[in-house]
């Protein structure tokens, strides 16, 4: 135990060193006594939460420390890159990044847990950052008149794989249905409002195409699994 977090604090100096020595060499030198490489602490914090999971394996627990670490972890970086490069309007912009980093928080605790109903919370967080993520870089904000239609996508969408991985078949219904009433949405809005774009405006069938193939594949592998089911039935009567 001691071996191994003397390794986790080795490896936190270490990069944080590195950083340290990449803004020094950026800025020459500090300029006026100002000490611009200050959020390293909070990169540090933000590693601290994720190397602890990596190297204590055998508590299972300590997975769940993705969740705050990888959201500390982004802070720290723009923080970083804002400081060094005396930047602030960057976070303008990517600011949801902060969100991304808290849905990618849910799906590593959702792995190393097993627990893979975090999926959901990692699917709605993570895709709605990924719509402010577009609005705020090409300052589309109006394009929310359409993309509002994540929330119930990134629903359906874990729904859908937790009940092909778990083979239930009720909640992968759920997920088809939340999933095709998302597609619909979206296809419906996106013809509507022209001010999506061209991209908006492929998205909504393209989506409505994918949603019928899986429908079509689950419905193929429902036959299959009764066809191979049916005569074992049979040999055991």
């Amino acid at each position: 135990m001691q071996k191994q977090a003397s390794l986790l604090f080795g490896l936190t100096l270490i990069v944080l060193g590195v950083l340290a020595l990449a803004g020094n060499m950026y800025m020459q030198n500090v300029l006026d006594g100002d000490f611009r490489a200050w959020p390293l602490f909070v990169v540090g914090a933000g590693l601290l939460f994720c190397i602890a999971p990596l190297l204590f394996r055998h508590v299972r627990g300590l997975a769940g420390l993705y969740i705050p670490g990888i959201p500390v972890f982004v802070t720290g970086g723009l923080l970083y890159a804002a400081s060094i490069g005396n930047n602030w309007g960057l976070w303008g912009q990517w600011w949801p990044l902060e969100v991304i980093a808290l849905g990618l928080g849910f799906l590593l605790a959702a792995i190393f847990l097993q627990v893979i109903w975090l999926i959901i919370p990692a699917f709605v967080v993570g895709l709605t950052g990924l719509a402010l993520l577009f609005c705020a870089l090409t300052g589309q904000w109006e394009a929310w008149a359409v993309l509002w239609t994540v929330v119930p996508l990134s629903v359906g969408l874990p729904l859908l794989i937790i009940g092909v991985l778990k083979r239930l078949d009720g909640v992968k219904l759920a997920g088809l249905i939340l999933t095709g009433i998302a597609g619909i949405l979206f296809a419906a809005l996106s013809t509507l409002l022209a001010n999506v774009g061209l991209v908006g405006r492929l998205a909504g069938p393209v989506m409505i195409i994918v949603l019928g193939g899986l429908m079509i594949l689950s419905a193929l592998g429902r036959r299959a699994n009764g066809a191979v089911e049916a005569p074992a039935e049979q040999q055991n009567a």
